[in-house]
Order: structure tokens, then C-alpha cells, then sequence
């Protein structure tokens, strides 16, 4: 199992950064692909990025594309994420997941509590 907890966010300005963390526990993520997923009220939990368990390979969706970083510490066991030029439809609970593609794995334990993310001007 892998616990998780994801930290960072806040209330930021249209056009403000971010760095969002998401430190693992009990055990290494250092041999698994990890991403990192948003969601709002009323939707579903949508892919924002993702790495390999390397770090070599990243994948972004298109709303963020260019204006966010994924990278990965495995010595630290920690996944990252930077957020620029952040827009209000970047709003959201963000959360990170252990991935096979861009689908959350279950079977390494739940979801964090999440980091919000609130930009507004």
C-alpha cells in the first residue's frame, strides 16, 4: 500500500505558479509511473500529468500543456508539481496516483485528501 498526501495548493492570482507536492509512505514509489489528477465539484477526476518511474517520460494533458511540470525526487519519494500562468479553470482539488497509463491503480491503497488550488482575481 501507498499512502499519500498531497500539499501546496492555495489561493493564487490569475497568471500566479504553484508547486504542489505529493509525498508517498509505505512504500517506494521509485519503480512506479505516477500522475497527478484535478477535480471539481460535479465532475469527474480528470489526468493532468503523468511521469514514468524513471522520470525520463511525461506525459500532460492539453489544458495544461506548457504550463505545468511534472518531476519526481525517489529519493525523497516525493512526486511534483509545478503549475504556471494558472487560469480560473484551473481550480480544483489536485491528487496524485500510482498509474498503469493514465489509469489510477487500486491496488496500491486509496486516494490523498488532495491540495486545492483557487484561482481567482
Amino acid at each position: 500500500q501507498v499512502h499519500l498526501v498531497e500539499s501546496g495548493g492555495g489561493l493564487v492570482q490569475p497568471g500566479g505558479s504553484l508547486r504542489l507536492s505529493c509525498a508517498a509512505s509505505g512504500r517506494t514509489i521509485s519503480t512506479l509511473d505516477m500522475a497527478w489528477f484535478r477535480l471539481t465539484p460535479g465532475e469527474e477526476r480528470d489526468f493532468v500529468a503523468r511521469i514514468s518511474f524513471d522520470g525520463q517520460t511525461t506525459t500532460y494533458a492539453d489544458s495544461v500543456k506548457g504550463r505545468s511540470t511534472i518531476s519526481r525526487d525517489n529519493a525523497k519519494n516525493t512526486v511534483y508539481l509545478q503549475l504556471n500562468d494558472l487560469k480560473p479553470e484551473d481550480t480544483a482539488a489536485y491528487y496524485c496516483k500510482a498509474v498503469i497509463g493514465r489509469r489510477p491503480r487500486s491496488d496500491l491503497g486509496l486516494w490523498g485528501p488532495g491540495t486545492q488550488v483557487t484561482v481567482v482575481s
